[in-house]
């Protein structure tokens, strides 16, 4: 179930970005069904006992999807990847841009491949892999 925070997100958001936040989120919630989700440092995400999985968030270059272990699932799609740790994302500008297909599928990675952010303070940076 969508935390309501997350729907008020979206319903805040001007018309054309609320189409595209509503459709992730749906997407989201249908392929993580089981996860927790919040609005996080300000942006709607997704977690795996604890850890942080996907979220997604307004950036000057579109509407930004990004899955935190993303660099591993090996998808040339998620081509925008973080420089320090794991994720990649995928910007889009229309809701027109999102393949539904890719989405779920980078949803099932995201259940079977992890890294743990969740400890990351306590590990002072270091990033392990604890699932795939």
């Amino acid at each position: 179930m969508i935390n309501p925070d997350i729907l008020d997100y979206n319903e805040k958001q001007p018309d054309s970005d609320k189409e595209i936040f509503t459709l992730l989120s749906k997407l989201i919630d249908s392929g993580l069904n089981d996860a927790e989700n919040k609005i996080w440092h300000a942006n709607p995400v997704w977690f795996l006992d604890g850890n942080p999985i996907v979220g997604y968030s307004k950036q000057k270059k579109g509407l930004r999807l990004m899955f935190w272990s993303g660099k591993s699932f090996n998808e040339e799609q998620l081509n925008v990847e973080g420089e320090k740790f794991q994720d990649a994302s995928i910007f889009y500008n229309s809701v027109s841009e999102i393949d539904q297909n890719d989405v779920q599928r980078w949803l099932k990675k995201s259940e079977e491949i992890q890294w743990d952010y969740k400890n990351i303070v306590k590990r002072k940076g270091e990033l392990i892999k604890i699932k795939g």
